[in-house]
């Protein structure tokens, strides 16, 4: 989309809904608001998804300030977070709903923004991250962490033995 299309507020929505933070490090969550919603419109996103052919649901707030509901005034609304599981189970406390999506998902935040934002035009920083941060974002997509513990095994056996070979000889 061209510029100004709103592809990186979708970006944010989606980042927001399954991590409590923006897609970019220039935008804080208290920026989510528009200064022209009405007092009493709430401010939320959810997010069906689907991962590994299981159906999730998730809602999410950032904290802002909402009319009293007796009085005049407003209140702050707390950030909150819940998310709805397969098997009917629901996880309502910030920081659980944080490591479910992280477990359900298999990376993190900066992870999913990095491999997410590559449609955004920062390929060439997922390319040009060091080789290890991006060694661990392509065994976690690709789950090759388990043929890389063999490799290393396989490395530190070959050494023994390589050592073993030149005490003999």
């Amino acid at each position: 989309g061209d510029t100004g299309a709103g592809k990186t507020t979708i970006f944010d929505a989606i980042t927001y809904a399954l991590f409590g933070e923006a897609s970019g490090n220039n935008r804080e969550t208290s920026m989510f608001r528009s200064k022209y919603a009405e007092p009493e419109t709430p401010t939320e996103v959810e997010l069906y998804f689907t991962c590994k052919n299981k159906d999730y649901y998730i809602k999410r707030n950032p904290e802002y300030d909402r009319p009293k509901s007796r009085g005049d005034g407003f209140t702050s609304e707390k950030a909150n977070a819940e998310i709805h599981l397969p098997d009917g189970r629901v996880i309502t406390k910030l920081k659980e709903v944080n490591n479910a999506v992280v477990e359900i998902i298999g990376i993190d935040r900066n992870q999913f923004t990095q491999i997410a934002m590559i449609a955004q035009g920062d390929f060439l920083k997922l390319l040009l991250a060091p080789t290890d941060e991006r060694k661990k974002i392509f065994q976690k997509l690709f789950k090759t962490q388990s043929y890389y513990a063999l490799q290393e095994k396989l490395k530190t056996e070959s050494g023994k033995l390589s050592h073993e070979y030149d005490a003999l000889k």
